[in-house]
């Protein structure tokens, strides 16, 4: 599995994944999750322009990650792997990878918002050494407004982070 930088010509298909990504959110009681809209085409345009794009490919894109810089961390805008290639590690790999170029940039870590009790989400990424933030910086704070209008509970989600 190869990751690298999304291309431009990729980004739909991003989308594709991203929407095949929340369908097991349908079999937990979550359907309002999976029929939601995937990343906005012109979001994933213009990070994918600032080199903050990377998918896992095998060769097309099965996964990819998407990340914003939010108050001095690489702050992750979203982490979608297509189920039919879910559980092999693919996700980590990504997380791992953002990781590294956040420490190369010399970011104070990763950050992510996410449903706490969905073992896929919180559970999940606390085994990646992911820990609950404490205290939300301006940046997070405005991260989880912009959730809770678009209809997200912040009693159901997380902030997370990771040093890099």
């Amino acid at each position: 599995m190869e990751i690298r930088l999304a291309r431009p010509d990729e980004l739909v298909a991003l989308q594709q994944v991203e929407m095949a990504s929340g369908e097991p959110f349908r079999e937990i009681g979550m359907p309002e999750i999976a029929d939601d809209d995937p990343l906005p085409l012109d979001v994933l345009t213009h990070l994918q322009a600032l080199g903050r794009v990377w998918v896992a490919a095998d060769p097309e894109p099965v996964a990819w990650i998407a990340v914003e810089e939010v108050d001095g961390c690489a702050h992750v805008e979203q982490v979608s792997v297509h189920p039919d290639h879910a559980r092999r590690g693919i996700g980590r790999d990504l997380i791992d990878h953002v990781g590294a170029w956040a420490a190369a940039r010399g970011l104070g870590g990763l950050t992510l918002t996410t449903f706490r009790d969905v073992p896929w989400n919180g559970p999940y990424y606390e085994r990646l050494g992911f820990r609950p933030v404490t205290e939300l910086t301006p940046g997070l704070a405005a991260v989880v407004e912009r959730e809770t209008a678009r209809g997200l509970d912040p009693k159901t989600r997380t902030c997370l982070r990771r040093e890099a």
